[in-house]
């Protein structure tokens, strides 16, 4: 079965959405973007100095901007920040645009993935698990809305992931067809 439109991926940060995209592109052939990525070429600058300089709010600003061009293109995979989902119009592009896959994974999962990571401004905290926790307590119920699919992340191979992702993918598209 042939697996058409855009696939857009959400999830907290470490559950995998850059390394799933790319497996999940390269098995579909398809181009992977990452829109954090895009923001950081586009810019020249990385992801920490615009939180430093411009605030959450101004990241979010133009992480919008951005989600909003690159849904725009054709047969993509798109991995989207962590906290892209806060912006309803986000939601709305990402909705409409494509099929969203939740990449869920517990705090716990997450903190182990990311305890010693130095590059993500909003885990630069004093304590990150409770961090982890208030950012998935608020943002779940928002993955969850716009998810045409989810899959739980950390307990398995990358690969075995990824073809779990394309059974989901293929089972939705019977579903709809019917």
């Amino acid at each position: 079965m042939v697996i058409t439109g855009n696939l857009f991926l959400v999830g907290p940060m470490g559950a995998g959405k850059s390394t799933i995209g790319r497996h999940l592109a390269k098995r579909l052939r398809r181009t992977f973007l990452d829109s954090d990525r895009e923001i950081e070429q586009r810019t020249g600058v990385s992801i920490s100095w615009i939180f430093e300089m411009e605030g959450e709010a101004g990241f979010r600003e133009r992480e919008q901007k951005m989600i909003e061009a690159l849904t725009e293109m054709d047969n993509i995979v798109l991995a989207t920040g962590g906290g892209a989902v806060l912006a309803e119009m986000n939601r709305q592009y990402l909705s409409e645009r494509g099929t969203v896959i939740y990449l869920a994974a517990s705090a716990e999962q997450l903190f182990r993935r990311m305890a010693r990571d130095k590059s993500r401004p909003l885990l630069q905290t004093g304590d990150k698990k409770k961090q982890i926790k208030s950012l998935l307590t608020k943002r779940d119920p928002l993955y969850r809305e716009i998810a045409d699919i989810v899959v739980l992340t950390g307990e398995q191979s990358v690969q075995r992931t990824v073809t779990e992702v394309i059974r989901k993918l293929e089972q939705k598209q019977k579903e709809t067809k019917l």
